[in-house]
């Protein structure tokens, strides 16, 4: 196929062309002088006083503006950009001010008065608002709209450009949302869940595919499929009042094609914009590589990640600003508890630092982690690379995030349960990745995990074999890190991210009409249920014995296909995991672990709570994990 026809291809599925934005929006009789200024409302008592507001409406541009006198706020000026349409708006806000509405006057042919509001803050005399996410965590990955329906009577939107739903469409919406996830909370709670990642909740009305949540339309608003914004508000605290975290997903580097930003964008320089549609090299490594070529950097920095997602110039100082207080409004209007941050390393290397820096400025207790997705041959220096880590800065670059989505562990990790032992391949390959833990700041900030919204689910990857899902679930749980379960995968449920998308199918029971309902002991099938009670008692024995948390990790080179670590503290807890990664059971002597032995006599088996009344050898079947409680 040639370049032209796959690139027409590639239009007709986004559902839009790539030739310019809509034509900038005009005045008309009765037009409102103003349709939005960003931020939507602000705060008193912000460590960064300064805040820059971007009105738009059309033809403003040709306004002045004025503020009438309100104590504590400074008007510091206004600038004029590109397009007729936007004004931004500086002002300086003292520690001292109160909570208040500030009027702003724009005078001129486009005349308005707009009541900006000052609201008082809440999340630094509440503590059960921005929580932080941490090791102590066990974190459920989800994806709103294919979990479960709450509420049918956002199933259709008026005037959204993918109104309704269609179950039959991996593509298009299903209907899940934030009350249904609700509904579901105790199911979660009882799963051993003390954190829910939903991915991006905010506003994706695209024509296509728009249930992902990874091209937002509005910076500003919850997607009205979900809820509103007041909904997500309530959903935050409803979830803290049941002992569960929320991780907010945020997408940093690029937009929707249908943002008004870029619909009527305040300036050429706000986006990357080339002659033709140019599609990135997703080559993070030309960031630090010393030998690179400027044109391959150009291209994965400066280019769309896809057809419907311009990218931001985060290189312009304006642009840099608006994003940052974005974030910043969402943590204090929310009180969500952490951040996962999509595409990580895409972003320019500049403005990433500026952005982490001034979000943990603000909220130092923000847990944070990023997708800095790396192939396997990247290996885990360019993965630490992008986190706090030990190096000193490459390119002026030194990260300010605090950990990453562990790839690597998990490349590793599925090389061990799917190919032979060797001197450095099967399982031998997690054992170097876990070794090469010095390179990071803080490693256990990591989140691990076996499959997500966009890999293939682990179940298929391991060739639907129980016990092999059972081991990587032992894994998961005893392992250093933040552990992440994707949703159901308590349940079996399986399938491949191609050809056609079933990862990411609707959870079984969360839609009206299904015929199973997997949340229920009685909708499940025996194999379901089975698997979903092993992933319950670790997670819970996880949950109240913080070894599991905190304590250190010793592990020891594999050997015979059999890798075996411990987790242990100051306290005199350890728990001894070992995975046979064999097809064949194995008997293990123990005294090569004497060190982490010395002083223990006996075990109990925290999965089948059988006790060990000796230490002397440990016999493990055909792809099973063993995990001891030493006594």
């Amino acid at each position: 196929m040639s370049f032209a026809r796959l690139l027409l291809l590639l239009l007709l599925l986004a559902g839009r062309s790539l030739t310019a934005p809509a034509a900038p929006l005009a005045a008309g009789p009765g037009t409102p002088p103003i349709s939005r200024i960003d931020p939507t409302f602000w705060w008193v008592g912000m460590k960064n006083p300064k805040l820059q507001l971007l009105v738009h409406g059309p033809g403003l541009a040709a306004s002045q503006v004025a503020m009438a006198s309100y104590p504590g706020v400074t008007l510091d000026g206004f600038q004029r950009l590109e397009s007729p349409n936007y004004l931004i708006v500086n002002l300086t806000i003292s520690p001292t001010t109160k909570p208040g509405k500030l009027q702003l006057e724009f005078r001129g042919k486009r005349k308005a008065t707009y009541a900006y509001e000052l609201r008082a803050r809440t999340t630094p005399g509440d503590k059960s608002r921005v929580q932080g996410i941490s090791s102590a965590d066990f974190v459920y990955l989800l994806m709103p709209d294919r979990f479960a329906n709450g509420d049918p009577a956002n199933d259709v939107v008026k005037g959204n450009r993918a109104p309704g739903v269609a179950r039959d469409s991996m593509y298009a919406r299903h209907g899940g949302d934030l009350k249904g996830i609700e509904q579901h909370f105790d199911y979660l709670k009882e799963l051993g869940v003390t954190a829910i990642w939903p991915t991006p909740v905010v506003d994706n009305n695209m024509p296509k595919a728009g249930y992902h949540g990874y091209a937002l339309t509005d910076f500003y608003a919850v997607d009205p499929h979900y809820g509103s914004n007041e909904d997500y508000v309530r959903f935050v605290q409803h979830a803290h009042e049941q002992g569960l975290k929320v991780v907010h997903d945020v997408v940093l580097n690029h937009i929707g094609s249908f943002n008004y930003l870029w619909l009527d964008q305040p300036a050429k320089d706000w986006f990357h914009q080339w002659p033709t549609f140019t599609r990135g090299n997703y080559r993070n490594g030309t960031v630090n590589d010393p030998h690179v070529s400027a044109l391959d950097r150009k291209i994965f920095s400066t280019t769309w990640f896809d057809t419907t997602m311009p990218d931001p110039a985060q290189e312009n100082p304006l642009v840099a600003t608006y994003l940052i207080q974005n974030f910043l409004w969402w943590v204090e209007y929310t009180g969500v508890d952490g951040y996962r941050v999509d595409t990580y390393t895409y972003s320019d290397p500049t403005f990433l630092m500026n952005w982490g820096k001034a979000i943990l400025e603000e909220y130092p207790q923000l847990g944070m982690f990023g997708e800095t997705w790396m192939q396997e041959a990247e290996g885990v220096a360019q993965q630490a690379f992008w986190t706090r880590n030990v190096f000193p800065p490459v390119n002026g670059f030194k990260s300010n995030l605090p950990g990453a989505l562990d790839f690597i562990l998990r490349y590793a990790l599925l090389e061990g349960l799917t190919k032979p032992a060797g001197f450095s391949e099967g399982i031998a390959k997690l054992y170097y990745a876990v070794q090469g833990d010095w390179m990071y700041e803080d490693a256990s900030r990591n989140v691990i995990f076996l499959d997500n919204h966009d890999v293939d689910r682990v179940f298929s990857v391991l060739g639907e074999d129980v016990r092999k899902q059972k081991m990587a679930l032992a894994w998961l749980l005893t392992e250093r890190g933040i552990p992440q379960l994707y949703y159901g995968t308590e349940v079996l449920m399986k399938n491949f991210s191609r050809p056609d998308g079933l990862l990411r199918e609707d959870f079984p029971g969360g839609f009206p009409g299904d015929k199973q309902n997997a949340f229920t002991a009685a909708g499940r099938t025996p194999a379901q249920h089975d698997m979903l009670t092993y992933v319950r008692k670790l997670a819970n024995y996880r949950k109240t014995h913080p070894v599991l948390q905190t304590g250190q990790l010793t592990h020891f080179v594999p050997e015979d296909g059999v890798y075996t670590y411990f987790r242990h503290d100051q306290q005199g807890h350890t728990v001894l995991v070992m995975l046979n990664c064999n097809a064949a059971e194995k008997t293990v002597p123990l005294t090569r672990f004497a060190e982490r032995l010395r002083g223990y006599t006996a075990a109990r088996d925290v999965l089948t709570e059988a006790v060990v009344p000796n230490l002397q050898t440990a016999t493990v079947p055909a792809f099973t994990a063993l995990v001891w409680e030493l006594r």
